[in-house]
């Protein structure tokens, strides 16, 4: 006799186990269980079927998997919060009985561990079992750049302390130090909603979003605490990545900080990096504003001995290269790159290697910049640091840290502005001189020698790979667009980047000549209507004396046909009609041209008709399943069709306003 299955203990319902549940179970307060689940990286579940787990359930019932729990069980964690719970409980009962300085006591050595010798819980154990190897972590950098960058920059109140905001933006200033060392970053773009960034870090793409320098004002809508416990995981996670990424350069970790430049706004300069071995020394020089360093005379002797030998090697092997070269008389190889090409025609175009005659790492090296009070200057410092620029000037008003705070310092090459156009003083005999050739420089006047760039020259520039030409970026000059380098233009959609005339369909070509054509006819015949209402007084004794002679006409030649009668007549209407309005009647003549696009025109739609046609024809072979799957991406692509039309349309209404304008 098979076992009797008893109801609740196989299937959905023992999988699944309901929010309240799991919190008996574990025996914590429902705060602490979000914490737990956070944490640990478990999420609520939803059943297939949730009659079949519980007849009591409601639509808001939340459940999760029972191994979830039972695994929860086994957290230390679980210890660190019973205890809590313990010391809140001899806090509120020494309250209850009245002594105060038991509870003060209590409470005292709560807020500082070190005193009773029992640290506070660490989410390291944490961090080791949810990524197992280095590249885990870094495929999950993403949500926590983002997240600190965001609470750096928020103000300190009771939901968001200040300790935690401190740490979070020293967080982040060391890992911007390691890009700006390791040269990792790879592009940038200014949005609405703040700057992206995205870094290439031992072959891992990472993406994530800094919001603007703004005050931010703190909402009631938001539960800080959900996103609290986050950041108290995403800080931990980073701690360990930063130790990570350091030791894999060289570096010691943590970096020296000196909290007197930390206040008066230097950030990154507050920052002293330091070599582990003699090989990053160069490297940390890099990052410390073009001021020179003391080297230790021992150490550079040791470096000195090194060289000398590497010196020697080098030597040697050219020796014996040369030796192997005369004695193979093979072909040499050329320096010609293999290109890659597709297999099939219409293939993915693969990007083809190039000899790089430059180094983006080190885009802005030659470069001595200075940086205007109303430009963003924590994310130009990032940006030309990490792209190899070693001296940025700004304002004292900005903050420590920078090469220079002369303005009229003459080893400055670029000068990032955003200001309107200064106007070149005008001398007392009345010769206004170029801001760019002016020897004499006054308050706000432009300094000879030197290149004015928008902020926005600096990122087109990085995410290009090259120079852009300075004059398309000048002062009060109309920028390019700023387009994204993460949205890879796919074939047949919309490019801004490519010509109008290279990507637009021949319908919508010949459709607009045709509305060119149509303009250009009513701007003709508003000229000539109002050259006409001058002459009306004219015209009117003209066509008296036509339409006599008409009738002496008619009179004397009595054999002329009806239909040139009636064309007559109605032409005379016409005419009479135009008088009263005060036109001029239009010939209907069709420019030759006109004629052959509208005659296009006709064959293009005919020939789209018949396409449609046979579509449908073949649509009806297709099975049901089949042709609704069509029929969807018909749908889709249609959709994305009419996008691209539309963008196409409004860049050619702007054209054509910008060259109306010039």
């Amino acid at each position: 006799m098979p076992k009797i299955k008893k109801k609740g203990q196989a299937g959905a319902a023992k999988n699944y186990i309901t929010r309240t549940q799991a919190v008996k179970k574990l025996q914590l307060s429902l705060p602490d269980f979000r914490k737990l689940c956070i944490w640990k990286g478990i999420y609520p579940r939803e059943p297939r079927n949730k009659k079949k787990v519980s007849k009591s359930v409601t639509a808001s019932t939340t459940f999760y998997y029972t191994k979830d729990i039972q695994y929860l069980l086994h957290e230390p964690l679980l210890q660190k919060f019973r205890d809590q719970k313990v010391l809140e409980k001899k806090i509120s009962r020494a309250l209850g009985r009245g002594d105060v300085s038991d509870a003060a006591r209590f409470e005292r050595h709560a807020a500082r561990p070190e005193a009773t010798g029992k640290p506070r819980y660490t989410l390291n154990h944490v961090i080791r079992e949810r990524y197992p190897t280095f590249n885990d972590a870094l495929r999950d950098l993403d949500d926590c750049l983002s997240m600190l960058f965001l609470f750096a920059n928020l103000p300190s109140t009771s939901a968001v302390p200040a300790k935690m905001i401190a740490r979070c933006e020293r967080l982040c200033l060391e890992f911007q130090h390691y890009l700006i060392v390791s040269h990792s970053l790879r592009k940038s773009f200014l949005s609405i909603k703040g700057i992206y960034y995205q870094a290439n870090i031992q072959g891992e793409d990472i993406l994530w979003l800094v919001p603007y320098k703004f005050n931010q004002r703190i909402v009631g809508d938001v539960d800080f605490r959900i996103m609290g416990t986050f950041v108290e995981f995403y800080m931990t996670l980073l701690g360990f990545v930063n130790y990570r990424l350091y030791s894999s350069i060289g570096l010691k970790y943590p970096p020296k900080f000196d909290q007197l430049k930390d206040e008066n706004g230097a950030e990154l300069g507050a920052f002293s990096l330091e070599g582990v071995n003699m090989a990053t020394q160069g490297e940390t020089q890099a990052v410390a504003n073009g001021e020179e360093q003391q080297v230790d005379p021992k150490v550079q002797a040791e470096v000195d001995k090194i060289i000398k030998q590497l010196k020697e090697d080098e030597s040697k092997s050219d020796e014996t290269a040369e030796e192997d070269a005369e004695a193979d008389d093979e072909e040499k190889p050329t320096d010609s790159i293999d290109k890659f090409e597709p297999v099939a025609p219409g293939g993915d175009v693969l990007p083809q290697p190039a000899y790089s005659g430059t180094d983006p790492s080190q885009l802005f090296a030659n470069f001595t910049f200075y940086l205007s009070r109303e430009t963003p200057r924590q994310p130009l410092e990032f940006i030309l640091r990490a792209f190899g620029c070693k001296r940025i000037g700004w304002d004292s008003v900005l903050g420590e840290g920078a090469f220079t705070n002369d303005e009229s310092d003459p080893s400055i090459t670029h000068h990032v502005i955003d200001r309107p156009v200064v106007q070149a003083a005008t001398s007392e005999e009345g010769d206004g001189e170029d801001n760019q050739t002016a020897q004499k420089v006054g308050p706000n006047q432009r300094y000879p020698g030197r290149i004015y760039v928008q902020p926005q020259w600096v990122w087109d520039c990085v995410n290009d790979e090259e120079l852009k030409s300075p004059e398309l970026y000048a002062p009060g000059a109309a920028l390019p667009p700023h387009l994204s380098p993460f949205v890879k233009a796919a074939p047949g959609q919309y490019d801004p980047t490519l010509p109008l005339e290279a990507q637009q369909t021949e319908a919508e070509a010949i459709e607009a000549d045709l509305e060119d054509a149509k303009e250009g006819a009513e701007e003709g015949s508003d000229i000539e209507n109002d050259m006409d209402v001058d002459e009306a007084e004219d015209d009117e004794e003209e066509e008296e004396e036509d339409d006599a002679e008409a009738d002496a006409e008619e009179d004397e030649e009595g054999d002329v046909e009806e239909d040139e009668e009636e064309s007559k007549t109605l032409q005379r209407q016409l005419e009479l009609e135009a008088e009263l309005q005060g036109k001029k009647v239009q010939n209907k003549k069709v420019d030759p041209k006109t004629k052959s696009k509208l005659e296009h025109r006709k064959a293009l739609e005919k020939k789209a008709k018949e396409e449609a046609e046979d579509l449908e024809r073949a649509k009806g072979m297709l099975s049901k399943k089949k042709r609704k799957l069509f029929e969807q991406m018909q749908y889709t692509n249609n959709k994305k069709s009419a996008q691209d039309e539309k963008l196409r349309a409004k860049r050619r209404k702007l054209e054509k306003e910008k060259a109306q304008k010039a």
